[in-house]
């Protein structure tokens, strides 16, 4: 069996540390080096569900893509949720592993897995990193469709496709525009829409789009814009991940067994629909 520290290795190779924003707190959280892994979980969040689900599965590796602890903080006391979650980890002798934005850019990365649920063609970065002299990685990425959809079908094969959330897939503008190219990035993506415009694609599909940003996008083009939830654009990754795992797994001999959590840990729980009214 391997040590935590080798699948960590492997693991910072697909997704080097250095490639985080600097905002970004990734890495190992939880776990002795030295300690064996037969059995690892991947999921979105590192929250009490899945850290829960590890526990069942007797997990030793516990790999999420969002941070436990994004800020400082002065305390792991039980009688804080993170720190009941620190402390349920250390007693059951699992490692906690956090890849995040350097998963986004990387390649394949978490808009790859996107662009793959929604069965889209990737063309490149929407933002492309510098660093890569090949191209491929970056933040979000271009896309193109095999056959043209319109906006509405786009959105309905973006519902059927990712997790059922109770948020759906939000649609601004014109729901029978036909879309030819579309731009997705996971997670939150309003801060993108300069490149997203630049990129001159029919539509931007991501999560997290505030009232202001999206407004003023659909005002100045006829870009159509889809909002899934924030859980649901990035959950996609989760099967990367682990099917990269497997593989590295089978090359190395490891026999691990890699599993991916399937709790929903988005945080809205229901969706109550406006009624329709006619004046």
């Amino acid at each position: 069996m391997p040590r935590l520290s080798e699948v960590i290795a492997a693991l910072e190779n697909l997704w080097p540390a250095e490639r985080a924003e600097s905002w970004d707190a990734v890495g190992t959280v939880v776990g002795d080096p030295g300690q064996e892994v037969t059995r690892v979980l991947f999921a979105v969040d590192p929250v009490r569900e899945t850290v829960e689900e590890a526990v069942r599965l007797g997990a030793d590796l516990l790999v999420t893509h969002h941070p436990l602890y994004l800020r400082g903080t002065t305390t792991v006391a039980a009688s804080t949720s993170k720190g009941r979650i620190v402390h349920t980890l250390i007693k059951n002798d699992i490692a906690l592993h956090v890849a995040h934005t350097n998963a986004d850019t990387a390649d394949p990365g978490v808009s790859d897995a996107l662009a793959g649920a929604l069965d889209l063609r990737v063309v490149g970065p929407l933002v492309p990193d510098p660093a890569d002299p090949a191209g491929r990685r970056g933040l979000g990425r271009v896309c193109a469709l095999d056959h043209p959809l319109t906006v509405r079908e786009l959105a309905a094969r973006a519902a059927e496709r990712l997790p059922a959330t109770a948020q759906g897939v939000r649609v601004a503008g014109d729901p029978d525009a036909v879309v030819r190219t579309i731009a997705v990035s996971g997670g939150s993506g309003d801060s993108l829409f300069d490149q997203v415009r630049a990129a001159g694609v029919d539509a931007f599909l991501t999560a997290d789009l505030r009232h202001h940003p999206a407004s003023e996008a659909v005002a100045h083009s006829p870009l159509a814009l889809l909002d899934a939830a924030h859980w649901a654009t990035e959950w996609p990754w989760c099967e990367l991940a682990a099917s990269q795992l497997d593989e590295i797994s089978d090359r190395h001999g490891w026999d691990l067994r890699v599993h991916v959590s399937r709790a929903v840990t988005d945080p809205w729980t229901a969706h109550a629909a406006s009624s329709v009214t006619t004046s």
